[in-house]
């Protein structure tokens, strides 16, 4: 990989239609690129390979026809959708040696990975409600719960996501550029802003109308359930108690996970993080793409396989206890 030089698509200094952008943030490893290719391939291929197998599993395997595992299988479709908005991308930059890429699919791959990242944590928001109907208030769970409601909650958070993001998109995308060199790794909304000649003040609010959003108010329902939950914990039995950390665990560990990349990539787009070494800036801005879809499979892996072997062993027991009396 090679950092490419701006004079070689241009200076954009005094032109206000850029056509294309250069991402800057590549550097030349030389024959490393090859090993570093067949990485990033295996990673994109367990990824898809996980999150689609456990797609698979939640919707064949009737006893998983419940509504954490129907939200869990969105969360992982969506994980299919980010990273297959980044990693292609990746890979065909890992092996360039120019580093351009045209507005259109740039603007494209903004859209793909802000609706991931939107999704993402709203999903989570929804998860954290979906177990505090269970554990708090079970006995109206299948009520609060029902198709019709399942359906909107699941719903929502796409819609929602994509709508943002196309407005987000088209005010971007009308902007007057004075430059097109994009210091990162991919391309990402906020440093296109930032090259506009024109006043930016109306979407950078935007923008941050939207991190509200995305961050404060998914936030404060995730806080609000979870203390909820503990109150019960502490005040419940010891089999609330284990219902609630067997379940509430994996999710409390993939919303750490998500939120260490959005908290970084938010400081890092609206604070000077020059100090801060380069390669560690690139892991960081690639660690909300990256870590959850890789991670999620295997944090949930051990909560969906508990459930099989639990209703394995209920339907065993059933067996044998009909058996019995008829014997």
């Amino acid at each position: 990989m090679l950092v490419t030089d701006s004079h070689c698509v241009g200076t954009m200094s005094n032109s206000s239609h850029v056509f294309h952008f250069t991402l800057s943030a590549y550097f030349d490893v030389g024959l490393f690129k090859y090993p570093l290719f067949l990485v990033t391939l295996l990673l994109y291929i367990f990824i898809l390979f996980s999150n689609v197998l456990l797609i698979t599993i939640i919707c064949l395997n009737r006893t998983f026809h419940e509504p954490m595992y129907v939200f869990l299988c969105a969360l992982f479709l969506n994980e299919v959708y980010g990273s297959t908005g980044l990693f292609p991308f990746l890979l065909l930059h890992i092996l360039r040696r120019v580093h351009v890429v045209p507005a259109a699919p740039c603007f494209l791959q903004i859209y793909t990975l802000h609706t991931y990242g939107l999704v993402e944590y709203l999903s989570l928001a929804v998860l954290s409600y979906d177990r505090y109907v269970a554990i708090c208030r079970p006995l109206q769970y299948n009520m609060c719960m029902s198709k019709s409601r399942l359906a909107v909650l699941i719903a929502v958070p796409w819609c929602y996501s994509f709508a943002i993001c196309g407005v987000m998109i088209l005010l971007t995308s009308t902007l007057s550029f004075c430059g097109n060199i994009i210091h990162k790794v991919y391309c990402d909304n906020f440093p296109v802003v930032k090259l506009a000649c024109v006043n930016t003040t109306g979407i950078n609010l935007y923008g941050l109308i939207i991190t509200f959003n995305h961050i404060l108010l998914p936030l404060i329902c995730i806080v609000t359930t979870y203390t909820r939950i503990l109150k019960v914990c502490v005040g419940g039995s010891k089999q609330t108690r284990h219902k609630a950390f067997s379940t509430c665990a994996p999710h409390v560990a993939s919303l750490i996970n998500y939120s260490i990349g959005v908290v970084f990539e938010i400081l890092q787009g609206r604070f000077d993080m020059s100090r801060v070494p380069s390669m560690f800036r690139i892991f960081m801005s690639l660690y909300f793409l990256l870590c959850p879809p890789l991670f999620n499979p295997l944090i949930y892996v051990w909560n969906l396989t508990t459930k099989l072997v639990f209703n394995y062993e209920t339907t065993t027991l059933s067996r044998l206890g009909f058996r019995l009396v008829v014997l």
